[in-house]
């Protein structure tokens, strides 16, 4: 099934992303000490504003549920181990526990995940040119998701591209342009804020939901390069989709958002959210701000995290 032909702007080449990192690059200089990226563009009175954006008192989970059975865009899923299960105690007198174990790999193509600045490595160094084997003073790796061990709260801000678009959802290989967003701006009667914490609806759970899980590595739905430009416009301070960000086969630049979004710009990445939900929601109260609180686990080696962002509107 097919919504409609792939929408795909003219491919950026070595020369031109070369171009457009350094611009990027150069709007996003907070001193060579900086750790923290865009996420300075969140401060007090951010924060106290996107509390403000509470009014119905509800709140919706953005985090795909965690599968355990292997898929083909799923390979390494969730291995979920029953140490002591509760039926295993069904009738036993007294008190007893039930114990499971978890592992998983953090960078996938299915489970919803924040990606930390260390995560891109490009021409050897990390986002702000830290050398990629750099150890801070207090003996951790740079820039692991330790850096948002407190959490980011702002105010979250949902980009409906199916819905502008008049399709279920966008086919694998369609971009995602800075025009598109700047009309779905228009179009929702929003706008993209400093410090906001942007989510890019693709449409891409309501696809797997309906066509079965593909081979998401090789081919998906995600945002043109030229798209960073209105990133780093707006001053975002965090980037999610409900794909990897990433459209997929590039358009002449591997991985290219997450190169100019977390090397160049310093933005967090937040990949393969579930917003089916909350585009429900928004579109019910004609309302696409919220407040939005994304915790990550405290995990000071990490190169990123399993989260579940929470929208409240």
């Amino acid at each position: 099934m097919s919504t409609k032909a792939s929408v795909r702007t003219a491919p950026v080449d070595k020369a031109g992303f070369a171009a457009l990192y350094e611009r990027l690059r150069r709007q996003a200089d907070w001193g060579s000490a900086d750790r923290r990226g865009a996420l300075n563009y969140i401060t007090p009175s951010t924060v106290r504003a996107a509390m403000e954006e509470v009014r119905l008192g509800r709140s919706v989970s953005l985090a795909v549920p965690v599968e355990t059975d292997a898929s083909v865009d799923n390979p390494h899923p969730w291995n979920h181990e029953m140490i002591s299960s509760p039926a295993e105690h069904r009738g036993d007198d007294g008190l007893n526990f039930a114990f499971d174990r978890l592992a998983l790999t953090i960078h996938g193509n299915a489970d919803t995940h924040l990606d930390a600045l260390c995560h891109v490595i490009y021409d050897g160094t990390l986002y702000n040119g830290v050398p990629a084997d750099f150890v801070e003073p207090d003996g951790l790796p740079a820039l692991t998701i330790d850096v948002v061990r407190d959490g980011i709260v702002g105010r979250g801000v949902l980009l409906d591209i199916p819905r502008l678009r008049g399709v279920p959802w966008l086919d694998p290989g369609d971009d995602v342009t800075a025009a598109d967003l700047a009309m779905a701006e228009a179009a929702q009667g929003v706008q993209v804020r400093p410090g906001d914490l942007l989510f890019v609806h693709v449409g891409h759970r309501r696809r797997r939901a309906a066509l079965g899980a593909w081979d998401t590595a090789s081919a998906r739905a995600g945002l043109h390069p030229a798209a960073l430009e209105f990133v780093a416009d707006r001053k975002v301070a965090v980037l999610g989709s409900d794909g990897n960000n990433d459209t997929a086969p590039p358009t002449g630049v591997d991985f290219p958002i997450h190169v100019l979004a977390i090397h160049a710009l310093g933005v967090h990445l937040i990949d393969y959210l579930q917003l089916d939900d909350l585009c429900t929601l928004c579109a019910q109260e004609n309302r696409w701000s919220f407040l939005c609180v994304v915790a990550p686990l405290r995990l000071p080696s990490g190169t990123g995290s399993p989260v579940n962002p929470i929208a409240t509107l």
